[in-house]
């Protein structure tokens, strides 16, 4: 008797019914669905419990997860339709790009763990287990390391206050934002601009510091611009403090705010989902896939088709007119570029050094599809000062803009060429990336089996090494953990 009830029980003994219950627990992504269905003839199978337009019972489960996610619940029938055609009527590949897209600014799963990587002007930021670490310039106190650290040439894990476990980070050109699994915020770094939110200004931050100002109020992400810092809630509210001469707080007025405050037309019109802030402007995606844009609108980054600054937050019409679901956007020095629901991308702002991608160098007043990348599937976009990346649901990327010292990656090109139109980084090739930032000179990826590459520049360590001065091609960063050392080599 006893050793009936030990007795292990295979799950191909278990009820077609229990197996789909296990399936669409949610602890399952695409790539585990389509491991099963390449190793077990039952999850390939019909079991009588699915309709027979479904090929199989993984097939059924992906389906199932795809009408529960939220990015999909949100699309309209015809939206629906359109990005299920575009993933070749495989349920599959529809939810390996839902949670691709989901986690392209936030967490990405890895076989190492779960990890974040963000860039910023000359450092860098690593979230992996929610411990996170920073390399690079220590200007102002952004690494978060203390005040005696003015550079760290490898990655160092920063302390916290708190056991709470860091689930999102943002970096800016002089402070950093951290949002912790308890939904609080901690900054560091250049507050001489209220940036921090603390409601002081004047003295650097050079340890994370609890933004007190909202307790009680959950986050969930935070995106940091030049001089100031968005907040977004869980319930899809965002709040905003620092510098406010362009109108980029949302407020309708352009009147400094030293700690956070509720951005009010867009608490009466939706729920946000995402939010991308530029050196001077911000983006906030809606629910319904509509983008509002507010700040500064020089070099037409607010989408327009004007450089007036908006202080308040405008609907960029151009999406709305021709039922464009946006599900991301970047917000970068100059220009941004959003995703669609279909996996389309689109570009606007200053064309300089083929920053838009659009096989010239012309101003685009308004967002304009990118065709170079038609024939493949989007679920990450990432724009900094004149270069653009573009990950796909391969694992492949492609970039476009000025070289800047190496840091598009392209290892057959000058270190300030031009590159006009969406190319593919060969140089990645035989690596399937889940995640790329980029900062002013450098750029840093994270692979799907957690591996960290940087190539660019690395005269203040923002790659993470202390000998040298740039990489042209992808080379390894090494993360040393506490009683644990993770390496990555150069790519060959």
């Amino acid at each position: 008797m006893a050793a009936d009830r030990a007795r292990v029980v295979s799950i191909e003994e278990l009820p077609s019914h229990l197996v789909l219950d296990i399936l669409t627990s949610g602890r399952l992504n695409a790539s585990d669905l389509a491991c099963l269905e390449q190793t077990s003839r039952m999850f390939r199978g019909n079991h009588g419990i699915f309709p027979q337009n479904f090929g199989s019972l993984v097939d059924f489960a992906a389906f199932q997860l795809c009408s529960s996610h939220t990015i999909f619940g949100s699309l309209h029938l015809n939206a629906q339709k359109e990005l299920f055609d575009r993933c070749r009527g495989n349920w599959k590949r529809v939810l390996r790009f839902l949670q691709a897209v989901e986690q392209s600014s936030d967490i990405v799963e890895t076989s190492a763990g779960n990890m974040q990587i963000t860039t910023g002007r000359y450092h860098t930021l690593l979230i992996s287990d929610s411990a996170v670490y920073s390399c690079g310039s220590s200007l102002c106190g952004v690494l978060g390391q203390g005040p005696d650290i003015t550079q760290c040439v490898a990655f160092s894990q920063i302390n916290f206050p708190t056991t709470s476990r860091v689930l999102h980070v943002s970096a800016s050109h002089n402070h950093a934002a951290f949002v912790m699994q308890s939904g609080e915020v901690f900054t560091c770094g250049d507050n001489s601009s209220y940036c921090c939110g603390h409601g002081e200004v004047g003295r650097a931050i050079f340890r994370p510091r609890l933004v007190e100002a909202l307790k009680g109020v959950s986050c969930k992400q935070v995106a940091t611009g030049l001089s100031f810092t968005a907040f977004l809630t869980n319930q899809g509210h965002v709040y905003t403090c620092g510098i406010n001469t362009h109108g980029q707080l949302g407020h309708g007025d352009s009147v400094d705010r030293p700690t956070p405050k509720i951005v009010e037309l867009l608490e009466g019109v939706d729920r946000v989902v995402q939010i991308a802030s530029g050196p001077s402007y911000t983006l906030a995606v809606m629910n319904d896939g509509t983008v509002y844009s507010f700040g500064s609108g020089s070099n037409f980054c607010l989408g327009h088709g004007e450089q007036h600054n908006e202080s308040l937050p405008r609907v960029i019409q151009s999406f709305k007119r021709k039922n464009i679901h946006v599900v991301r956007v970047s917000a970068g020095d100059e220009h941004a570029i959003a995703l669609d629901s279909s996996g389309f991308a689109y570009t606007w702002g200053k064309g300089y050094c083929g920053a838009l991608g659009q096989g010239d160098e012309i101003d685009k007043t308004s967002p304009t599809q990118l065709n170079g990348i038609k024939g493949h599937l989007a679920v990450q976009v990432f724009a900094r000062k004149r270069k653009t990346f573009v990950l796909v649901d391969d694992g492949s990327v492609f970039g476009f803009g000025w070289m800047g010292f190496g840091s598009l990656g392209f290892t057959d090109k000058g270190a300030s060429d031009k590159v006009m139109k969406p190319e593919m980084l060969n140089s990645l090739r035989g690596h399937r990336i889940s995640q790329i930032s980029t900062g002013l000179y450098h750029s840093v990826v994270v692979t799907k089996t957690g591996l960290i590459y940087g190539f660019g520049d690395n005269e203040r360590a923002q790659l993470g090494h202390d000998s040298l001065r740039g990489c042209l091609k992808p080379t390894g960063i090494v993360v040393h953990k506490t009683g644990d050392e993770d390496a990555a080599g150069s790519i060959q």
